[in-house]
């Protein structure tokens, strides 16, 4: 079993009905891991500090933050990347982002204290907040205050990023730190916000070769997938040898959400999640920290994080959806919810353009191995992970 971090003021991170980043998401899920039983009670964890906030972020964005939370007029809000479409203002919106950051960081101390291996936080993966603007629906960066931590207590920690979105906060905020490796697999900028997450983008200085980008074709599907995170991950993890994993469990790259063009199925997820879960015990003493993210699409964010929910507390996956609760969210579900908690096989029909698809996501690996391998030098020695300045 693993520790479970949520509490309801989460749900105060409200951008507005007709936002896509909605706390009704986190409803549904929270029902659904009821529903399903045995439920594991979370840890409420305290909001993050002001300080705490700062080991990441400047003191002016904070501030900016904290004036509109005020309801103080800032005409400049938008030079911080607030008052934006993507970051619309909202009442409490200072305190209702630092409870996330809490949570994560919490998490972080669970296990820095050993007092557990694996948590979840029902919440958080807040990875597009920059140290001095928000970002893609995302005001403070609560996975960049806990890795931080976990840095300055003097661990490596590799940061893997499962969303659809380029996880660029958390990397530009740690693109020459020798301490963090950054993984992100996402679709490829080139289509997609943030328009980054390039295979040339390796890391500054000593940290060259830390920062790993694996951007996919739109439409890539299950196997590819798996098959690019096998070919990069593992050996990543092998090479850095971190003392624990921080994972950013978006599940915005199902085929069925609004915002993306990846086509992963529920059960490719589980698939996924059991395999970051060996490599957190091959590679980092089984430590892992799990987070939310992004999933926009109602009838699917709630299967994908049951499934993780279940895969990290190492409970079964049933077949079906409880019927109370389908009864319960129908009108947010739609018509079109089966009673399955998997996808269909197969969930949707064959995708044109799959061999070109499969060539240049290989290409695009290959490339970056090349790249990494040059960084990483092959013929130096690799016991304890790479050198670091302290």
């Amino acid at each position: 079993m693993a520790a479970l971090i949520h509490r309801p003021e989460y749900a105060g991170y409200d951008f507005g009905p007709e936002h896509p980043f909605t706390p009704a998401r986190l409803g549904m899920l929270l029902d659904l891991i009821q529903s399903l039983g045995p439920a594991v009670e979370p840890i409420q964890a305290p909001a993050a500090t002001r300080d705490e906030i700062l080991s990441i972020h400047d003191e002016a964005y904070v501030a900016m933050v904290e004036a509109l939370d005020r309801g103080e007029p800032r005409p400049e809000a938008e030079r911080f990347g607030l008052g934006t479409p993507d970051n619309p203002v909202f009442p409490g919106m200072d305190r209702a982002a630092r409870w996330l950051v809490g949570g994560t960081l919490h998490g972080a101390r669970l296990l820095m204290s050993g007092a557990e291996r694996r948590v979840l936080q029902l919440g958080g993966g807040l990875h597009h907040a920059q140290k001095d603007r928000a970002a893609g629906f995302c005001l403070y960066n609560d996975l960049a205050v806990a890795i931080q931590a976990m840095a300055d207590h003097g661990w490596r920690v590799a940061y893997l990023d499962l969303d659809l979105h380029h996880g660029d906060g958390v990397q530009s905020l740690f693109y020459d730190s020798e301490r963090v490796l950054t993984l992100s697999l996402h679709e490829s900028g080139h289509y997609l916000y943030p328009g980054s997450g390039h295979i040339q983008e390796l890391g500054l200085g000593p940290a060259k070769g830390l920062s790993v980008n694996i951007p996919l074709e739109p439409f890539t599907e299950s196997g590819d997938y798996l098959e690019a995170f096998e070919a990069v991950v593992p050996r990543a993890l092998a090479w850095f040898s971190p003392d624990v994993l921080v994972i950013q469990a978006g599940a915005d790259a199902h085929f069925a959400d609004p915002l993306g063009d990846l086509a992963l199925t529920t059960q490719s997820f589980q698939r996924l999640y059991r395999r970051v879960l060996d490599l957190a015990e091959a590679h980092a003493r089984g430590r892992a920290l799990f987070t939310l993210g992004g999933g926009y699409e109602a009838q699917v964010v709630a299967r994908v994080w049951a499934i993780l929910y279940l895969t990290v507390m190492e409970l079964p996956v049933p077949q079906r959806l409880p019927e109370a609760w389908l009864d319960r969210w129908q009108a947010v579900l739609g018509p079109a919810m089966g009673p399955d908690l998997q996808d269909p096989e197969p969930a949707f029909p064959e995708l044109a353009g799959r061999a070109a698809r499969t060539r240049r996501n290989r290409d695009v690996v290959a490339r970056l191995l090349d790249a990494l391998e040059a960084c990483w030098n092959p013929d130096a020695p690799r016991e304890g992970g790479p050198p670091l300045r302290e």
